[in-house]
């Protein structure tokens, strides 16, 4: 094949959602019809079960949340499906934006009792300035919840978008026997499996059938069925891709129930890879020579060798390990000898990838999220932004004698951007600043530090909620104000640390040639971030 029509097999896309509303589940349930997993290991609150593939972080285990975002690569049909499981908490909220930057499409999911929390709407926020099209799915439909028509009207009143059901609930949430396949007019009727352990069986039935079999519970379906088209609730291909709706599906993930046909669904309709717009702006042809971007970095993920990984899209043209590529960046040349396909934290030794892959680099020392590969044709794509921390803490090693290991786990922190790390003159290397985004990002590090790098430390919070870029020359003013602090990023930007908007205008005023920039543009409404 071409690499034009390997690219047309990939579907690459996020599952992105508030917290607890299913991903991780959804994510293994989808895993078990594709047949990739023979046996779905959500806990459930039951002893005894195995964690889902996608949650493989202690942390995870233990607290039934995802905290970090993890790759799934499978085959489906003649399909190769790349699937990204994202953290849902928004004091993860970066993770989830890098990932993002790697997908072509996202799958958004909503709990049928809670509809679309503020996380919800921040995320679809950021799909739009992605340009991301999105297939929503009602989850959790076999518990009390919403009126399906109500959501409906919700997502269309706060999102913008209209959303096109492809599938319609038999039977009101917490009484889920079924769906309505709107393209066929056929009831696909389901049968619980012990658990949700293993596929659940489904039946397709014709109307007539339904009918005899469900009664009133399938006549309301279809009479909801008809309400929606004479109202142009009807899915066209053309109007999801522009991003003006988003296809429907209902599901229970826990019980397997509606998942096959959203395998189904995102074979059919989901994007392709396309070209990619490089920093200069100008498309980056799939059928290009190799280009790939970093949007991830993780460590941890095998105890026997505390290696690291680089999860990188690719963005163009075919990949073979062993080729050399350049690090666009510094401009260093380096063999991928060591390359990873990915499956949660279980990997293999990967031969070939193509547009749309995800792949795994192995202790590729100098790579950060963001960063670009490429070979033959130079090419740099546009780096991925950290985003404005809100929170600041000092951290410091309770063992002086392990002092090296805390040193490396601050910097191999900084590097997979779990956290951002500054320094100060005030305090030197011994005391770094954690910055972050949401505090139970200081939980994972001080978590990391102490059972990966074994040097446990003590964090103090600090007063601080803002930070601005400024420059060399405004910090003798910044530090001679009481309560401020500056501090250098990895990346040796200048912070100006300020305790809140008031002091940061005080300070304006009595210095008029001051610079404080805002790091990034607010996200508070979804926005995306900017460098």
């Amino acid at each position: 094949m071409t690499t034009a029509e390997q690219a047309a097999r990939r579907r690459t896309f996020a599952v992105i959602s508030h917290p607890d509303a299913g991903k991780s589940t959804l994510t293994e349930a989808l895993s078990l019809h594709a047949r990739a997993i023979g046996q779905a290991g959500a806990v459930h609150g039951k002893a005894g079960r195995r964690g889902t593939v996608s949650d493989w972080m202690d942390m995870e285990r233990d607290r039934g949340i995802s905290i970090t975002s993890s790759a799934l690569q499978f085959g489906y049909r003649d399909a190769v499906v790349n699937l990204v499981d994202t953290p849902g908490h928004s004091d993860f909220s970066e993770d989830t934006y890098r990932v993002l930057t790697a997908v072509d499409s996202a799958v958004m999911l909503l709990d049928a009792a809670k509809g679309l929390e503020a996380q919800t709407m921040k995320l679809f926020g950021v799909c739009a300035s992605r340009q991301l099209p999105i297939i929503t799915v009602v989850n959790k439909w076999d518990r009390p919840g919403l009126d399906a028509l109500a959501l409906m009207d919700e997502i269309t009143d706060r999102t913008g978008l209209r959303p096109t059901p492809l599938t319609w609930p038999v039977g009101i949430a917490g009484d889920f026997r079924g769906v309505l396949d709107r393209r066929t007019g056929d009831f696909i009727r389901f049968r619980p499996t012990a658990g949700g352990a293993t596929v659940a069986p489904t039946e397709r039935l014709t109307s007539a059938e339904a009918e005899a079999k469900e009664g009133d519970a399938w006549r309301e379906a279809v009479m909801e069925h008809e309400l929606l088209s004479a109202d142009g609730y009807d899915h066209d291909q053309q109007e999801y891709l522009a991003e003006r709706t988003t296809p429907v599906l209902f599901t229970s993930a826990v019980l397997n129930f509606g998942v096959g046909q959203l395998l189904d669904v995102l074979y059919e309709l989901a994007p392709a890879p396309g070209p990619r717009l490089a920093t200069d702006g100008t498309p980056r042809a799939i059928d290009a020579p190799f280009s790939a971007q970093v949007f991830k970095v993780q460590a941890g993920m095998d105890s026997a060798h505390r290696d690291r990984l680089a999860f990188a899209r690719v963005c163009s043209g075919v990949f073979h390990r062993g080729d050399v590529v350049t690090h666009s960046q510094s401009g260093r040349s380096f063999a991928t000898k060591y390359v990873h396909a990915v499956f949660g934290r279980d990997r293999e030794t990967l031969e070939v990838a193509y547009p749309g892959d995800v792949i795994g680099l192995v202790n590729a020392g100098s790579l950060r999220a963001g960063n670009t590969l490429w070979a033959e044709e130079p090419v740099e794509f546009p780096p991925i932004p950290s985003f404005a921390p809100e929170h600041f803490k000092v951290v410091r090693a309770n063992d002086p004698s392990r002092y090296k290991q805390f040193q490396r786990g601050i910097d191999q922190l900084d590097q997979e951007g779990v956290v951002q790390v500054l320094r100060s003159e005030r305090r030197g290397n011994q005391q770094p600043i954690l910055a972050a985004v949401g505090p139970m990002q200081f939980e994972v590090a001080a978590h990391r530090l102490e059972h990966e790098l074994r040097s446990p430390v003590t964090l103090e919070s600090l007063p601080y909620s803002l930070a601005r870029r400024t420059r060399a020359e405004d910090v003798e003013s910044i530090e001679r104000r009481t309560g401020t602090e500056v501090a250098v990023r990895g990346d040796g930007a200048i912070l100006a640390l300020l305790t809140n908007r008031w002091q940061m205008q005080i300070l304006e005023r009595d210095n008029p040639t001051i610079v404080l920039e805002p790091l990034v543009a607010d996200v508070a409404d979804g926005s995306a971030p900017t460098p």
